[in-house]
This record gives structure tokens, C-alpha cells and sequence, in this order.
């Protein structure tokens, strides 16, 4: 196969081939259009430039490892979103017990209104500045704030997300509804404290 046939590949294919092949070769271009939204979905969890390439390397060598493993229940690109979020959060879990800092993700991409449309507490949320959001979504648990970002920064629907976390999409809504409370709780508590966020 020509190098221009290659790149000319869907996702799905291009997987298909790696799989079938295990060529390194082939993994090389699904490398090159993955790898500038991995490292920063890496970074929005890590602690500096050297350690978010650190996570993207370790992301790709467990996608290669693990590639067989999708399904094409959805697009490879909102499985990898996933699988990037699932290794970070993973990442950060075992890490806190050195009391990791983890850097914010950039919610400026996050939609602020739309994170709060079904929460009781929406005006809470339209009340939020974003360096606020970004302050408090560091005070939730990883598997919290991964799932938020999925739904409002990447936009993946219910159905997707259900797909890529194999759980049911009611599952999907009642995790979505408790870390969105989360958040509220988090940060009218802060606001409480007098803390200025």
C-alpha cells in the first residue's frame, strides 16, 4: 500500500489494518493525527510540559497494545477520547497520594450553560467565570470531572458515551447528574468559606 493509499485511510481501517498486520508503520499515521489532542487532554491532567508527553506516550503504547479492543461501536477518534480520559484519570487516582497537582484543563471550551441545564442549581453555573469553573472542577474526582469534559468539552452524546464507557445510557445521565451536583456543592461551599475562587 502506497503511502498516499495510507493516508487516505478512515480511522476504522487504518485500525483494521494495525490489527490485522501490526504494523508500527501503519500505527505511525494514526499516531500523527491523534497525537496534538492527546497530549493536550494529557496535559489538562498533568503537573507540566515534560510529564503530559510522558502520559501521550503512554497513552499510544497502550492503544497499540489495546487497539484490538475496539469495537467500532462508535468513531476511533471518541473511543480514544475515552481511553485517553480513563488513562489520565487512572493516572492521577494512583497518584494522589503524593498529593498530585494537577494542572487545569482549558475550560474555556467547556460550555458553562450547558453544564448546568438540568441542575437545580443552573444559575449557579451561568454565575460561574470560567477561572472559577477551572477551580472548582479540580476539587472533584477525576472520574467526575472526566466524565463532564467528555459531555461538554468534546461533546460526545449519551449514546456515544455510553458506547465508549460500556455502561447503559441511564447510567450515563445518573453519573452526569451526580458530578454536575458535585460541582454545585463544591462550589457554593467555596463560596461559603469566603474563599475567593
Amino acid at each position: 500500500m502506497t503511502k498516499d493509499a495510507i493516508q487516505t485511510l478512515t480511522d476504522e481501517a487504518l485500525v483494521e489494518a494495525i490489527v490485522k498486520t501490526n504494523d508500527t508503520m501503519l500505527f505511525e499515521v494514526l499516531y500523527d493525527r491523534y497525537a496534538s489532542m492527546v497530549y493536550n487532554k494529557c496535559y489538562g491532567f498533568a503537573n507540566g510540559v515534560d510529564e503530559a508527553k510522558d502520559l501521550t506516550q503512554d497513552v499510544f503504547l497502550r492503544v497499540f497494545v489495546k487497539l484490538a479492543s475496539f469495537k467500532g461501536k462508535s468513531k476511533f477518534s471518541t473511543w480514544l477520547y475515552a481511553f485517553t480520559y480513563n488513562h489520565c484519570v487512572n493516572y492521577v487516582t494512583r497518584n494522589t497520594a503524593k498529593k498530585f497537582e494537577k494542572k487545569s484543563v482549558s475550560s474555556e471550551y467547556v460550555d458553562i450553560e450547558n453544564i448546568g441545564e438540568d441542575v437545580d442549581s443552573t444559575r449557579e453555573f451561568q454565575n460561574m467565570r470560567v477561572g472559577q469553573l477551572k477551580e472548582v472542577m479540580e476539587l472533584i474526582s477525576p472520574d467526575e470531572k472526566m466524565i463532564l469534559l467528555l459531555k461538554y468539552q468534546d461533546n460526545l452524546s449519551i449514546k456515544e458515551l455510553a458506547d465508549v464507557l460500556d455502561i447503559g445510557e441511564s447510567a450515563v445521565k445518573m453519573r452526569i447528574k451526580r458530578a454536575k451536583e458535585k460541582l454545585v456543592l463544591k462550589y457554593t461551599n467555596y463560596k461559603k468559606d469566603g474563599k475567593s475562587i
